[in-house]
């Protein structure tokens, strides 16, 4: 993966997924997307130098991007009083299910919400996550297994996953 038509391939059939792993991240779309796109320039930068398999390294970029982000309490964007036309339809609030997860994923700490996501929704093995956190497995999975036993007890959660309502 060295060219810009590589690059390009990349984010074509990658972005969607990589902008919702950067919402479970942030919680805001919008500034999900300022983060995916920030996190895609770093990418960019350096994609001479990306293996084979970028997932990794631009996922180790999305998530350190989003911790520096939260350290500084970045706060971009000024509240304004009149609303600019949305971009698309917003489904999230279509399904509860998926709110009571999302509340429930906002709960956690930021490290252990990255663990969940990358384990979970990326489908990416431990040692891999490990990689992207810079931190070791057993790290990873002491994370994943904290987030889990939070996830367990909290209400809404344990509400959504009762009711049967599709996700």
């Amino acid at each position: 993966m060295r060219d810009r038509a590589d690059f390009e391939r990349y984010v074509e059939q990658r972005s969607a997924r990589l902008l919702q792993a950067a919402y479970l991240l942030c919680r805001d779309w919008g500034t999900a997307e300022d983060l995916l796109q920030t996190a895609l320039a770093k990418a960019w930068l350096a994609w001479r130098r990306v293996g084979d398999d970028p997932d990794p390294y631009v996922y180790r970029i999305l998530t350190n991007t989003h911790a520096s982000w939260w350290r500084r309490r970045w706060r971009g964007e000024v509240p304004t009083g009149t609303l600019p036309d949305t971009a698309g339809e917003d489904r999230t609030g279509e399904v509860g299910t998926r709110e009571a997860v999302r509340q429930a994923l906002a709960a956690l700490p930021d490290r252990q919400r990255a663990v969940v996501v990358l384990r979970y929704f990326a489908d990416l093995p431990d040692p891999r996550i490990a990689e992207i956190l810079g931190c070791s497995v057993a790290t990873v999975r002491s994370q994943a297994s904290r987030a889990l036993a939070k996830l367990r007890v909290d209400p809404a959660a344990i509400a959504a996953i009762t009711s049967g309502e599709p996700s």
